[in-house]
């Protein structure tokens, strides 16, 4: 694999709040155009690491490189203010919604086109050509992801009166309206029923394929992880135990034993079973 093909790296990172070491020396990369999931039990800190991405914590050790231009030399997310990330084309989804519930759909996937706007304060006051020019593009690239995810009839519905599957969608949207190379979703499956999951894998796959986006999930639902992953990451107590293709990782030893304990345990499980 050439550094080419790598849009994300993270190298021995670490970080420790008090006397709790959340993430120990993990290292991977994410490629061009793949779905790259962390998995592992609670607590194998799977978020901490989303949050180390996206600035909101600081890594005690290691580093973050983002090699968003090819060709280009990378750059040290951990230099980044956390305001600057969704510029670079990161954007993100968290495992509890953050949307402004009193919006429409319609104005909260507007504001995720924040991180392109290019006209000036007093321009918007006088409505400039320039403004209204920039208000159009802005409307075309929100109606696209409206109709890719399917969220037409729910348009000018306020966001507060919608149920929670139609929520994750609109929180997927939004993300989708920053244009990222990269996104990253928190548990994308969270608090959705069978329908919804199957919807939502079929979208991560359209985001992958048709849109060419790279993204880095975080993933509970084994069935979700092995529909749409190229590749899994396996964590527990914040170390890495595997890395490989969804089924290399579920398969191995180390990973089996984080989920259901030790062989012992294991095989004490069926005995009574």
């Amino acid at each position: 694999m050439s550094t080419g093909d790598i849009l994300l790296s993270a190298r021995d990172l670490s970080v420790r709040f008090g006397g709790v070491l959340a993430v120990n020396n993990v290292s991977f990369d994410v490629r061009r155009g793949e779905v790259f999931t962390l998995i592992g039990p609670n607590g194998a800190g799977k978020t901490t690491v989303f949050n180390l991405i996206s600035r909101i914590y600081t890594p005690t050790a290691g580093q973050i490189l983002w090699h968003g231009e090819n060709g280009g030399a990378p750059l040290a997310l951990t230099q980044q203010a956390p305001y600057e990330i969704a510029a670079l084309g990161i954007a993100r989804t968290f495992q509890n919604i953050e949307l402004f519930e009193h919006a429409t759909v319609l104005h909260n996937l507007l504001i995720g086109r924040h991180t392109h706007r290019s006209t000036s304060f007093l321009s918007e006051v006088f409505f400039t050509p320039a403004t209204r020019r920039a208000e159009i593009r802005a409307r075309e690239k929100v109606e696209q992801v409206i109709d890719l995810l399917d969220l037409q009839h729910h348009r000018d519905s306020m966001v507060a009166g919608l149920p929670y599957g139609v929520r994750k969608v609109v929180e997927l949207a939004r993300a989708l309206c920053t244009e990222p190379k990269l996104l990253l979703l928190d548990e994308p499956s969270s608090g959705l029923n069978v329908e919804e999951t199957a919807d939502m894998a079929f979208w991560i796959q359209d985001i992958q394929h048709e849109l060419g986006i790279s993204v880095l999930m975080v993933e509970h639902d084994m069935s979700l992880v092995s529909k749409v992953s190229d590749r899994v990451l396996a964590m527990n107590m914040g170390e890495a135990l595997a890395s490989g293709t969804p089924s290399e990782v579920q398969s191995d030893a180390k990973v089996i034993e984080a989920y259901l304990g030790t062989v012992d345990d294991v095989s004490s499980l069926r005995r009574t079973a």
